[in-house]
């Protein structure tokens, strides 16, 4: 026997649940709502790759999605970017042009002994080359290490001296540092010239530097610049010189410092790292950093009484005779903790 409901059509059934044929037909046809959400995300996935410069990865995507308000997986990100292909593509090593072989003084590389706590305690500084299309041109940076910001940067014809003056007395002039910075750098002749220790000297700062042909140890300011090479030189032209420091301007104020995520810094841009310190404008130490050296362990404030155990003068390879500078302990006076290999951190 047929069923009654089978003798039903469309029309009576619609009138009898009291909706419309057209949105009953609607119902019936509407789109998987993970495919809507799909070409939603994906829409948004290309703007924020284009809006920076397609140099983005899934992760720093997937961090800038979060942020603009979306509950999504990274695995997701990436399976979007793939078929989109959006993946951002690495090229070309870093050149080392650093020349040590002179007589000039090198110091103690502190950098690697100490522990950041605060911005304005340690700066780090490098030269790299830029090619043109028809000359090369050389570009010195200056970065805060605790921010990763970069404070300080000049650009010229020749690979002098005064090249890396501009960038100081612009880092200077910007971030008024108190008297104790360790400024870093590697062994290169223009680092360790006389009028460069001079600035340094005169505002307080102390010298760093690099093991001999070391990289590493000037990791941060080397991460910097091959950053600004394959997101920024590489994938564009320019016509001679002033028009590839105005690019150079627009990446590093503009874009770099105030918009770029950084993974080092939770996904933040050097700017907004920096306004989420306590106490915020921080254009002072708030803070010491700690130092180590090889051997003797943590240095800090004895406060006028030396420990039984402590030794009272330090080995050569050590701290410098008086060492003392407001960005780092120990103050004065300062004694050095004997031996515990566990607790010193070596180059």
């Amino acid at each position: 026997m047929m069923s009654r409901q089978s003798t039903l059509t469309v029309e009576r059934m619609c009138q009898l649940a009291q909706v419309s044929r057209a949105g009953y037909y609607r119902f019936l046809h509407r789109p998987d709502p993970a495919v809507g959400d799909d070409l939603e995300v994906r829409a948004l996935i290309q703007q924020i790759a284009l809006e920076n410069r397609r140099n983005y990865g899934y992760r720093r995507i997937t961090r800038e999605l979060r942020d603009r308000g979306w509950q999504i997986n990274h695995k997701r990100v990436l399976r979007l970017m793939r078929e989109d292909n959006l993946l951002s593509v690495r090229r070309r090593k870093f050149v080392v042009t650093t020349d040590s072989r002179h007589k000039l003084q090198v110091y103690l590389n502190l950098a690697s002994r100490m522990q950041l706590t605060g911005i304005n305690q340690l700066w780090v500084a490098d030269i790299t080359y830029l090619r043109l299309q028809q000359e090369f041109v050389f570009l010195a940076v200056i970065l805060d290490a605790f921010s990763r910001k970069a404070v300080g940067w000049a650009l010229d014809r020749s690979m002098t001296t005064e090249l890396i003056l501009a960038a100081l007395r612009q880092a200077i002039s910007e971030r008024q540092p108190p008297w104790g910075l360790v400024h870093h750098s590697d062994r290169g002749v223009q680092y360790a010239s006389a009028d460069y220790v001079q600035v340094l000297r005169q505002h307080g700062m102390e010298l760093s530097m690099s093991r001999a042909g070391n990289p590493y140890d000037n990791a941060t300011c080397e991460s910097f610049l091959k950053t600004l090479k394959v997101e920024e030189i590489y994938v564009s032209e320019y016509r001679d010189l002033e028009d590839l420091r105005a690019h150079l301007q627009a990446f590093i104020e503009q874009y770099y410092n105030r918009r770029r995520l950084h993974s080092a810094l939770d996904y933040r841009s050097p700017e907004k790292f920096e306004q989420a310190l306590t106490g915020w404008p921080a254009l002072v130490v708030t803070g010491a950093a700690k130092v180590s050296f090889s051997g003797h362990g943590e240095i800090y404030q004895c406060n006028g009484e030396q420990p039984e155990s402590h030794s009272p003068t330090h080995c050569l390879d050590e701290s410098p005779a008086g060492y003392s500078w407001a960005g780092c302990s120990p103050a004065e006076p300062a004694c050095a903790s004997p031996a515990g290999a566990n607790s010193a951190r070596r180059d």
